[in-house]
C-alpha cells in the first residue's frame, strides 16, 4: 500500500504534544480557579470584604479577580474592594477586614465603643452613628464614606491619648479594636460639642459607675486635652462617683489659663472652665 506524503511529520507530532499540553494546563489552571475561588468561600463570613492589594500577595491576579466579578461570586464595592455578591454590607467587619487584610488600625471609638461595652443611653436618632478613631497618617478611603453600610461611619483622628487603652471585640468572624470605657468617654468630650451636647455627655456620665480608676488615672496623666481633663474631672466629681476619690488629681496636669466652653456660661474657679447654665444648674 501507498504511503501517504507527509512533508511536515515532525511539525505534526510536535502540535500534537503541544496540544496536549495546553489542554493539561488550562485543566490545570480551571482546577488551580476553582480552589482560589473555593478557598475565599470557605473563609467567609457576613459582611467581610476583599482586598485586591493584600490578595494578590496569594495569588489572586486582576484577571482572576475580575473573572469572579464576571461570574457573579463577587461585587465591587470600589476599585479594589469587593464583597460577596447579595452579601449585606456591615460597618464592624468591614473595618475589621481593611485592617487585617491593609494593615490599618482603626478603631471603635467615643459612644460607638460605650456601646459595645453595654453603656447604651445615647441614642442618636435616624440610622445608627459608628464613630471611628484612627491615626492621622491614616487616611480614609471613600468607599467607607458611602451610605451602604449598615451604620453611618464617621471619623476622626487625634494623637490626644498617648498611651491608647483599647480591647477587642468579635467582628463576626475577626478582631475589631474597641476603645475601653474610660477612653470612649473622653473621646466623646473630645468630640463636643459639634458631634455631642454637654448635658447628653453628663447624662452618660452619671451611668458610669465602674469605671476603672487606674485605667482613668494613666489616661489622664498622658492626655493634652485640657479641655478634656478639665470638663472630665468636672462631671466626675458632680456626678458623685466613688472612683474619682481615687484618682490622684495632683498629678494630672490641667493647665493654668481659662477656658470658656459655653458662652453666657458659669464660670468653675475650680477646674478653670466655663460651663452651660443648664449643665452646671442641674442636680
Amino acid at each position: 500500500m501507498e504511503n501517504k506524503f507527509n512533508p511536515y511529520p515532525a511539525y505534526s507530532k510536535m502540535s500534537i504534544n503541544f496540544a496536549v499540553d495546553f489542554r493539561y494546563v488550562l485543566y490545570s489552571m480551571n482546577i488551580e480557579n476553582t480552589n482560589k475561588i473555593n478557598r475565599l468561600l470557605q473563609d467567609y463570613y457576613p459582611g467581610k470584604l476583599y482586598f485586591s492589594g493584600s490578595l494578590k500577595q496569594y495569588g489572586y491576579s486582576d484577571q482572576l479577580l475580575k473573572q469572579y466579578r464576571n461570574s457573579g461570586w463577587l461585587s465591587a464595592l470600589s476599585k479594589g474592594v469587593m464583597y460577596r455578591a447579595g452579601d449585606k454590607l456591615l460597618s464592624f467587619p468591614a473595618l475589621a477586614c481593611y485592617n487585617r487584610q491593609m494593615g490599618k488600625s482603626f478603631h471603635v471609638a467615643a459612644h460607638s465603643a460605650l456601646e459595645l461595652n453595654g453603656f447604651n443611653h445615647y441614642v442618636p436618632m435616624g440610622k445608627p452613628v459608628l464613630i471611628v478613631g484612627h491615626l492621622k497618617q491614616q487616611t480614609v478611603p471613600d468607599w467607607m464614606k458611602k451610605n451602604d453600610f449598615d451604620r453611618v461611619m464617621k471619623f476622626f483622628s487625634t494623637e490626644t491619648f498617648i498611651k491608647p487603652q483599647m480591647s477587642t471585640f468579635d467582628a463576626g468572624g475577626v478582631e475589631l479594636p474597641v476603645s475601653s470605657p474610660e477612653q470612649a468617654f473622653l473621646e466623646c468630650l473630645l468630640l463636643s460639642p459639634k458631634q455631642y451636647a454637654f448635658m447628653d455627655l453628663f447624662y452618660i456620665m452619671e451611668q458610669l459607675t465602674t469605671l476603672r480608676p487606674e485605667i482613668l488615672q494613666d489616661l489622664l496623666e498622658n492626655t493634652d486635652n485640657l479641655k478634656v481633663k478639665r470638663l472630665f474631672l468636672y462631671m466626675a466629681e458632680k456626678a458623685g462617683h466613688y472612683w474619682f476619690n481615687l484618682l490622684d488629681t495632683g498629678k494630672v496636669d490641667t493647665g493654668a489659663a481659662k477656658h470658656q466652653l459655653a458662652k453666657n456660661g458659669v464660670y468653675v474657679p475650680k477646674y478653670k472652665i466655663t460651663v452651660p447654665k443648664e449643665l452646671y444648674g442641674y442636680e
